[in-house]
């Protein structure tokens, strides 16, 4: 009995087998890719919408007349609570890498400082009330960098923020 047809029709099957595990494998791990970055840009795009909504409507409520400094401070309160930026940013601590967290972070932590200081009575466009929102623009064009950064996407040409078209503003390179 001659054994070599046998042989190499075992090994040619061992071989068909083995690259279609590591072709299977390299496909996951491709798709893989994908879902994480679908998942990452699902998560930024919820964050950095999030932010805008919650500041224009900062903006608006301190613009607003009030029967009294406590409705406006409740109302500015229940804003940033109802917001959705508490859920957003449990995401982004889930989800994206140390920076874009860090980054995320800052931006938080800014639109906080401009809610506290409307409850505390900062005058809307004062120079304290324009320094916290140019923080807050800084720190959003930082996280929006850092995020397309991530995502494989390369820096953003043009500019959509009258903050960053100021040539004034420190955020504008």
């Amino acid at each position: 009995m001659d054994w070599l047809p046998l042989l190499s029709t075992l090994a040619g099957a061992a071989i068909g087998i083995g690259s279609t595990l590591i072709a299977d494998r390299n496909r996951w791990k491709r798709e893989d890719v994908k879902d994480g970055l679908r998942l990452r840009l699902d998560v930024y795009t919820q964050y950095t919408t999030t932010v805008k909504v919650l500041g224009e409507t900062l903006r608006a409520l301190a613009e607003r007349e009030h029967p009294s400094d406590e409705d406006r401070a409740r109302a500015l309160r229940e804003a940033f609570r109802d917001s959705g930026l508490a859920v957003a940013s449990e995401r982004m601590w889930l989800t994206a890498p140390e920076p874009v967290v860090k980054a995320s972070n800052s931006v938080f932590h800014c639109l906080r400082r401009i809610c506290d200081g409307y409850v505390d009575g900062t005058p809307l466009n004062s120079p304290e009330d324009r320094a916290r929102w140019e923080a807050r623009g800084t720190a959003a064009a930082r996280m929006r960098k850092l995020m397309r950064e991530d995502l494989g996407v390369g820096p953003l040409a043009e500019r959509h923020s009258p903050l960053l078209d100021d040539p004034t503003h420190p955020a504008t390179p």
